[in-house]
């Protein structure tokens, strides 16, 4: 049982908050109640504002540039930035993390809040406090092993360390396990139930709903940037349709669009087709990343590539698009029955294929770009006129892709990193749809963004095979797979263990064809 933390009412209280940007109010009349020692959970679609709400409660949306109040253990709170929310124990961990990877645990647990004498660090207590943090996040790395030596699911539990070096009673946790496997988003799941127990109220901002119902006691909804209810999630009815018709105003009937199964036209070769395909490791060239791999997706089918972490599936995506990873060792890339060569993006793109990076923020998009130049960026002979970009017809096709995307954007002219990730998503998918490709290869195509945004994608990928286009779909999420794919290939440890069509495919069969060690011929 959870302790209590010395207050008889709520713990943290948000009345009527509004938040306005140039031409968007990213809240209108928001409010928000957590009790002391619970898990309450935020969840909303892309752009609801869950993130804003959280900047605003710890200050890095500073007091006076929004209206409403703040009450934390009955206080009003006027916070100037985030170090003043942090003195009184609100701690917020971004999505985005904020470690510095070349220095060291301990050095990262107390940057800024070092244990010095004299203006001297005390590293004998750094290292003995940082120990006993570490532990109690279940970590047992020595704290001074450095952050670029651990894995993603060991930062994100240095990062909650690091908040409790700071005496935190109240943690926010912005999509926690978003870049994180099952197994890791398990582990952190774990401690959030521990610190729980301890006493610790925690708000996570979440779009996993299994996860939500794991570990939280209540969910807020917000949608377009108010707040819509909040509900017991132990209560019956609290299920997760009862959530996602909160989120999107709107019951779902069906988590993915509906689509006639695929009939291959008879005689007709491949789309794409890829034979024999090996890559070694960048570094270590005695390493196979994709060993003798063989594949196809014909012309109007959506094909899946489901895998464990580190079974090979970017790797195989990258390096056939352009040889984007590793060191080529073998294989033949054919296009409609011909070989082809792919030994650059340019080749790649040349050829009518194109790749939807699984990393939108580093390798899909450049940020801090419009909207419309983003688009064009794949053909831009479409929009230029004797080697010259003409604007206005880049805007115009834009502005199309907005429309037709139900990109959440004031205009084509607004830079992409102000977007949420699912409309960032969007205009990834636009840019490569405007370069008329014939194959697409979508790594991830969904990854942290909301269920209303999902079933838009899913649609754009479902109409894009429709008019007989090739798809591969690269998605650690197997009911993704499940739901949208004609024919599922399952990859381990580089190599192809499996092939499963549509009306054979479950969640178990995939997994333990994504588990095997050796290659079994479909």
């Amino acid at each position: 049982m959870a302790e209590s933390t010395g207050t008889a009412g709520p713990v943290l209280e948000m009345r009527s908050i509004v938040k306005t940007f140039p031409g968007v109010k990213a809240l209108s009349d928001v409010t928000l109640t957590v009790r002391p020692g619970e898990v309450h959970a935020i969840c909303g679609e892309n752009g609801a504002g869950k993130s804003t709400l959280m900047k605003v409660l710890s200050g890095v949306h500073p007091y006076g540039s929004y209206e409403g109040e703040v009450l934390f253990e009955g206080e009003e709170c006027r916070f100037k930035d985030i170090r003043a929310s942090e003195r009184q124990g609100i701690v917020i961990i971004h999505q985005e993390l904020a470690l510095v990877p070349y220095l060291s645990l301990a050095e990262n647990l107390f940057l800024g809040n070092e244990h010095a004498r004299r203006g001297l660090i005390d590293w004998t207590e750094t290292l003995r406090h940082a120990t006993k943090l570490l532990r109690r996040v279940g970590l047992d790395e020595h704290p001074e092993t450095r952050v670029a030596d651990i894995g993603v699911g060991k930062q994100q539990l240095v990062e909650i360390a690091k908040a409790l070096a700071k005496s935190v009673r109240l943690l926010i946790l912005d999509e926690p396990t978003a870049a994180l496997n099952d197994e890791d988003s398990g582990k952190l799941l774990d401690i959030i139930l521990e610190l729980k127990a301890q006493g610790i109220t925690c708000i996570v901002i979440s779009h996993k709903l299994n996860e939500i119902r794991r570990v939280a006691d209540s969910v807020t909804v917000l949608r377009d940037g108010r707040s819509v209810e909040t509900l017991d999630v132990r209560a019956p009815g609290t299920t997760e349709e009862r959530i996602i018709a909160g989120m999107v105003g709107r019951d779902l009937d069906h988590r993915f669009p509906e689509r006639p199964p695929h009939r291959a036209e008879p005689g007709a070769a491949p789309a794409l087709e890829v034979r024999g395909w090996t890559v070694r490791h960048p570094i270590d060239r005695q390493r196979k990343v994709v060993d003798d791999v063989s594949i196809e997706v014909r012309r109007g089918e959506i094909v899946g590539i489901a895998g464990l972490m580190g079974a090979g599936r970017t790797e195989l995506a990258m390096s056939v698009f352009g040889r984007s990873y590793g060191r080529y060792a073998g294989g033949t890339v054919l296009k409609d029955g011909r070989e082809i060569r792919t030994r650059t993006v340019a080749e790649a793109v040349g050829h009518g294929i194109a790749y939807v990076t699984e990393d939108r923020k580093h390798y899909g998009l450049n940020l801090i770009d419009t909207v419309h130049r983003n688009v064009s960026l794949t053909a831009l002979g479409k929009v230029a006129r004797r080697g010259i970009v003409d604007e206005h017809a880049e805007r115009r096709a834009a502005e199309g892709f907005r429309t037709a995307m139900n990109i959440k954007a004031p205009t084509v002219l607004e830079p992409v990193g102000r977007l949420s990730g699912g409309n960032q998503q969007k205009v990834v998918l636009s840019k490569w749809i405007f370069a008329d490709p014939d194959v697409l290869i979508l790594d991830e195509p969904t990854r942290g963004i909301d269920v209303g945004a999902k079933y838009e994608i899913y649609t754009v990928i479902g109409r894009l095979a429709a008019e007989g286009r090739a798809v591969v779909f690269i998605s650690s999420e197997l009911p993704e797979l499940l739901g949208m794919c004609d024919r599922i290939y399952t990859m381990a440890a580089g190599r192809l263990t499996g092939e499963v069509p549509r009306a054979g495919a479950t969640q178990e069969a995939l997994m333990r064809l994504m588990t095997r060690d050796e290659e079994v011929t479909p």
